[in-house]
């Protein structure tokens, strides 16, 4: 019999209470997390975990205790040290140019995949772009990929990536100086940290770490890898950008080391005209794959494990910028970008300079190392979970075929060996995170004692060591 609407709202209410204290009195434990609820803003999103948070498992926590700050720094002062990695400068020279950054980035990943007992490949994943937009010639441009494939469902993917060119002033200028120590050695710093440290690991799903070129002349080495993974099929369920994830000092000198941003767009950059209107009919407008990431995001990573605050920021990037995250989400792929809480703007896409007794330039002394190692916690919290949970539920649909007070959730079944069931998720249509979850089991359809017409709903998988996957939101079925 399924359960009264009092029931399950009284049952799921509490729950929620349970979620949020057990959560507050294992932050009261750490140091961390305490200072990054002090950096908390009052914004709704922010002010206490959502009913769907999950705690960190031990296996977690040792993987991101191994993170290191000083790798970080030591990968980025190296980076900055080949003088210029613009796309267009030289590719032959042992010692500056971006093709002795490239060389420099695949050997590391290399000596990183010799210990994964053959499970990370490391590829230069090259083509030429021809002339176009910020390109006057043909010019070669690769991608350094390493992938650590998945021992359980390897078929599903997620990405991190950071792009290692960089630039000065002027986009064109291939020969100055452009360090580029936060943007965007601190992202590349990120995923080489990443891949160091899970490729001793056997994740159930596979992971891809990027450091990907011509990001800054109009994002061709991503727009090239995104499409290399349309064209084969890849099923990338998850892509994360860091991009500028190097300072928590902003312009006026304030400090904010315990957030970090995560840019995740509403009305899918993909959407088709069919999918635009089912989207207007239900109010969709919140609920993209990428939304949904971004609070699974949240629900693993904003924790005393970390020690971060994560901020969503609904929309797909900031004015007048964008990065690598694009291609993917043009190409339907759940994407988000991470970057820093406030930017400094004279230490990016600056000359190296001293104007007016004030430095200028892209360089490592601005760089918070201590953060840097933060956000990677982040990202590592994020990808090494959405690679042991299971997938989102397919085929998620809300039955309208009759006029009812309920509401009838139906799914596929997920293929994962482990798989104990599912969860469904709702929450007020003014709230912008899961407020109720209750228990469905291992079935493919649920019904509530709730109108569609007044909440949204969703649906997330389980297995049987508890680790939730993200949630689906459900289109109309008649």
């Amino acid at each position: 019999m399924r359960p009264s609407r009092r029931t399950v709202l009284t049952a799921t209410a509490a729950a929620g209470v349970t979620t949020t204290a057990t959560t507050a009195a294992s932050a009261t434990a750490s140091a961390s997390a305490s200072a990054s609820a002090a950096a908390r803003t009052a914004d709704a999103n922010t002010d206490r975990p959502p009913a769907t948070a999950q705690r960190p498992s031990g296996e977690l926590r040792a993987l991101l205790r191994e993170i290191d700050p000083d790798r970080i720094e030591a990968t980025v002062r190296k980076l900055v040290s080949f003088g210029t990695r613009h796309t267009l400068s030289t590719q032959d020279d042992p010692e500056r140019g971006i093709g002795a950054a490239r060389d420099w980035i695949a050997a590391e990943m290399r000596s990183y995949a010799a210990a994964s007992g053959g499970r990370m490949t490391v590829d230069l994943q090259s083509y030429v772009q021809e002339p176009a937009s910020r390109i006057p010639v043909a010019t070669r441009i690769t991608n350094v990929v390493a992938t650590l494939r998945g021992s359980v469902t390897p078929e599903r993917v997620y990405v991190v990536s950071g792009h290692y060119d960089s630039r000065a002033s002027d986009v064109m200028d291939a020969t100055s100086d452009a360090p580029g120590a936060d943007d965007d050695a601190s992202g590349v710093a990120v995923a080489m940290e990443l891949a160091r440290v899970m490729a001793r690991r056997r994740p159930a799903s596979t992971i891809v770490f990027a450091a990907v070129a011509g990001e800054e002349q109009g994002l061709y080495g991503a727009a090239y890898m995104a499409q290399q993974y349309k064209a084969a099929g890849t099923d990338v369920q998850g892509m994360f950008t860091n991009d500028i994830v190097g300072s928590s000092t902003a312009d006026d000198g304030t400090r904010d080391p315990y957030t970090i941003r995560l840019f995740a767009e509403g009305v899918p950059s993909s959407e088709t005209p069919e999918e635009a209107a089912v989207r207007r009919s239900v109010g969709g407008e919140n609920d993209s794959p990428s939304r949904q990431l971004a609070r699974f995001v949240r629900d693993v990573a904003d924790n005393d494990a970390t020690g971060m605050n994560v901020r969503v920021i609904y929309r797909r990037d900031r004015y007048r910028r964008g990065g690598d995250h694009i291609p993917f989400l043009e190409r339907a792929y759940p994407a988000a970008r991470f970057t820093e809480p406030a930017e400094d703007f004279a230490h990016q896409h600056q000359d190296v300079r001293v104007e007016g007794g004030k430095q200028y330039g892209d360089l490592p002394e601005f760089c918070d190392f201590a953060f840097t190692a933060r956000v990677a916690r982040v990202n590592a919290a994020a990808l090494w979970t959405l690679a042991q949970a299971p997938g989102v539920p397919r085929d998620a649909r809300i039955v309208t075929s009759t006029l009812t007070n309920a509401t009838q959730l139906t799914w596929s079944r997920g293929t994962e060996p482990d798989l104990a069931g599912y969860e469904i998720v709702w929450r007020e249509t003014t709230a912008p995170e899961w407020t109720h979850v209750v228990a469905a089991g291992d079935v493919t359809s649920y019904e509530v004692d709730l109108s569609k017409d007044n909440v949204f709903f969703g649906v997330r998988a389980v297995n049987r060591s508890g680790l939730r996957g993200p949630v689906a939101f459900p289109a109309p079925q008649t």
